[in-house]
């Protein structure tokens, strides 16, 4: 008789990571916080402002987490987050929940070449280099060598993705997650403006502690 596997151990630290042209002040980064401030007060929330630059970003997660235990760590991210928490994931082997995430954001963004200004305050202007779109391929490039050898499994990896999505293709964020438990929404959209109905799974799918 096989042994059953013992249960993952419970998420003590949790990173949220925002979209493009989003910060930490997004409605779904504000939902989850609230959440987890007010019922999980045990658990290390970090929700950082990204860089623009791929390559700082994703600098700044990998320092931010270095001292956090892999395996009571986890991720959640949304649009080109969704991308860099299924990079951080396929480094570390934490949880992820992944909401409309990116998939070929070095296609989808090289149209954004240029002076860029923050969803939440337009009075922030950052400029989106050509260099950016260089540094995102070699993330993909990363992903593609390592997703193969560390294949996501519905423990490890959940995603929410909207057929309704307007800005990003659902066929290929399906494709991107699978492996993982998959929430395939029949309408919503890019921010998910239903968040509410879905943000019990997520954190159910979190198992923080409390």
């Amino acid at each position: 008789m096989t042994p059953a596997t013992p249960p993952s151990p419970e998420t003590t630290h949790l990173l949220y990571l925002h979209g493009f042209r989003s910060s930490p002040q997004s409605m779904k980064a504000q939902k989850v916080a609230k959440r987890v401030h007010t019922q999980h007060p045990g658990v290390t929330w970090w929700c950082p402002q990204l860089p623009p630059s791929p390559a700082a970003a994703t600098r700044l997660i990998r320092e931010g987490t270095a001292a956090w235990p892999r395996g009571q760590m986890a991720v959640v991210g949304s649009s080109l987050g969704g991308f860099y928490a299924r990079w951080l994931a396929l480094q570390t082997g934490c949880r992820a929940v992944l909401l409309n995430p990116a998939v070929h954001p070095s296609r989808d963004l090289a149209q954004y070449i240029g002076e860029q200004t923050a969803w939440h305050d337009p009075q922030e202007r950052f400029f989106f280099q050509p260099a950016f779109v260089d540094e995102l391929r070699v993330l993909e490039t990363d992903i593609q060598h390592l997703g193969p050898q560390h294949p996501a499994t519905p423990q490890r990896q959940l995603a929410i993705v909207a057929q309704g999505d307007e800005v990003l293709d659902w066929r290929e964020m399906q494709a991107f997650c699978a492996g993982g438990a998959l929430r395939l929404l029949p309408g919503s959209d890019h921010a998910i403006s239903d968040f509410d109905d879905h943000i019990e799974a997520v954190f159910k799918f979190l198992r923080l502690v409390g």
